[in-house]
């Protein structure tokens, strides 16, 4: 998993983040918590579509390289910061995974994933997608 540098800006109810090492990849949100959840989106789509092209996502510049971008210098000028956001691809093939849970936490996801409708699977994998992008800030 490669993480890559966002810069968001915005305001309270209108964020806005965009790539430098992903030419064209930008997401916006109500929250930052959305804007993070969309900008991971984002990236995955953008890397998806490259990828069916033949080509591959460029690697992601160190964060002191991109203190020294134009734009970037310009952006953070202007107020925007900058944060991590991890590129989480999807190939659509599931594999199988032995995980070591504790009796508890596994009881508590299985009555989610019930009430929810869902597999233990597929509401790990929401779960690991939601949490994820939170995790690398």
């Amino acid at each position: 998993m490669s993480n890559y540098t966002a810069v968001i800006d915005g305001e309270t109810g209108r964020y806005g983040a965009w790539f430098p090492d992903l030419p064209g990849c930008t997401a916006m949100g109500e929250s930052l918590d959305q804007l993070i959840l969309n900008a991971t989106d984002a990236m995955r789509d953008w890397a998806t579509i490259l990828t069916e092209r033949g080509e591959r996502p460029p690697a992601p510049r160190p964060i002191e390289t991109l203190r020294g971008d134009p734009n970037v210098v310009e952006a953070l000028q202007e107020g925007a910061h900058l944060r991590s956001v991890p590129l989480i691809l999807t190939s659509g093939k599931p594999i199988k995974a032995n995980l070591s849970l504790d009796t508890g936490v596994l009881a508590a996801i299985d009555e989610e994933a019930k009430r929810r409708g869902l597999t233990r699977s597929a509401l790990v994998e929401w779960l690991a997608r939601e949490a994820l992008p939170r995790l690398t800030g």
